[in-house]
């Protein structure tokens, strides 16, 4: 049976990705090793580091515009803290829209003073705040574009004087931006664009440089670029199979022609959402509602049991929500196919016919 893959993360893949990175896994480009073997210096895994940040600038449209794409390692936790060691000098300004913003936080406290400008933490996570000032005396402003655990995403970003950092793990990739705004956006490998192991860092060169701090080698952004990703060994394959996730997006045409199917996706399954009395979903506005990640609870738990086993028997997988929220999640990433959503709005539709 076909699997429908809503997992938060690891994402769901592109089945042609899959099958390249399998066979490089036994045989890569014919060199009869695998691409876990190789020396990451040879020319060969070069080409595909080269590449993939080379690809990920084209995709954001940063290309010869000062900016710099790294591979790095720590996933976006790594760089809660990376950020703030590059880039804090006195006072930065944070937007708390959820789990991942209020970690940021907690490590961004620990270099200088932070200034939080909004929450909805009181409300569950529930809503993008909106209508915040943002502090002229600052070093930089940060917020997350899309929140997993919540289902809440960014519609709109504020323009401000200052360096705007993003975390974008769940959602790059996923929908057109002025991409040219942010001074720094970063996004684990493993919420849309390969498997966990790699976190893609796109920094813009004046923005380094102005902190007075002595900055331990693993986390300075200037050694990462000087040594081109490769101050130490990389994640070989996790760097492989996204550079292969990026060549699959550029054939598909881009970020422009994957939003219109993410949209689709989500109208899809939103619609549903809306119109069956047995769901009803996390998000208070639905101005704020994540195109990659709809959560949802269902009305009447005594369907529960019902609607778990009309999922599992319809191969959905990866639709349970986050621990600390509950209820369902489906996130729907850039390889997650139209035909599967339709699946899970055909079955909340015959659990409301049955229930």
């Amino acid at each position: 049976m076909k699997k429908h893959n809503f997992s938060a993360g690891p994402c769901i893949l592109p089945q042609s990705v899959l099958k390249q990175a399998s066979n490089a896994v036994l045989n890569f480009n014919d060199l009869n090793l695998s691409l876990l073997e190789i020396s990451h210096r040879s020319k060969d895994f070069v080409e595909v580091m080269e590449t993939a940040r080379s690809l990920a600038l084209e995709h954001l449209g940063l290309q010869n515009k000062g900016y710099h794409a790294l591979f790095l390692q720590g996933g976006a936790s790594m760089q809660f803290l990376m950020t703030a060691y590059n880039l804090l000098e006195n006072k930065a300004a944070y937007l708390n829209t959820g789990t991942w913003s209020d970690k940021a936080i907690k490590e961004a406290k620990m270099l200088g003073e932070v200034v939080e400008v909004a929450s909805s933490k009181s409300d569950g996570f529930n809503f993008i705040p909106k209508n915040y000032t943002i502090p002229k005396d600052i070093d930089y402003f940060h917020c997350t574009s899309n929140n997993t655990i919540y289902g809440t995403q960014m519609d709109g970003f504020p323009t401000t004087d200052v360096p705007l950092i993003c975390d974008m793990s769940s959602d790059i990739f996923s929908r057109q931006l002025d991409f040219s705004k942010f001074s720094l956006i970063y996004a684990g490998a493993q919420k849309n664009m390969g498997p966990a192991g790699a976190t893609l860092v796109v920094v813009k060169e004046d923005v380094l440089g102005k902190v007075t701090r002595n900055i331990p080698s693993m986390l300075n952004y200037r050694v990462m670029i000087n040594k081109d990703s490769m101050f130490n060994t990389p994640p070989v394959f996790a760097v492989y199979v996204s550079m292969l996730t990026l060549k699959w997006l550029k054939e598909l045409g881009g970020i422009s022609e994957i939003e219109k199917v993410n949209k689709q996706k989500a109208a899809l399954l939103y619609t549903e959402i809306d119109r069956n009395p047995l769901f009803k979903g996390y998000v208070a506005y639905k101005e704020d509602r994540s195109i990659m990640n709809a959560t949802f609870n269902i009305v009447n738990e005594q369907l529960k049991e019902t609607f778990d086993s009309q999922v599992k028997a319809a191969g959905i997988s990866g639709i349970n929500g986050h621990r600390s929220v509950g209820g369902y999640r489906a996130s729907m990433y850039n390889a997650l196919t139209l035909e599967s959503v339709q699946v899970l709005v055909d079955v909340m539709q015959e659990v409301e016919r049955i229930g």
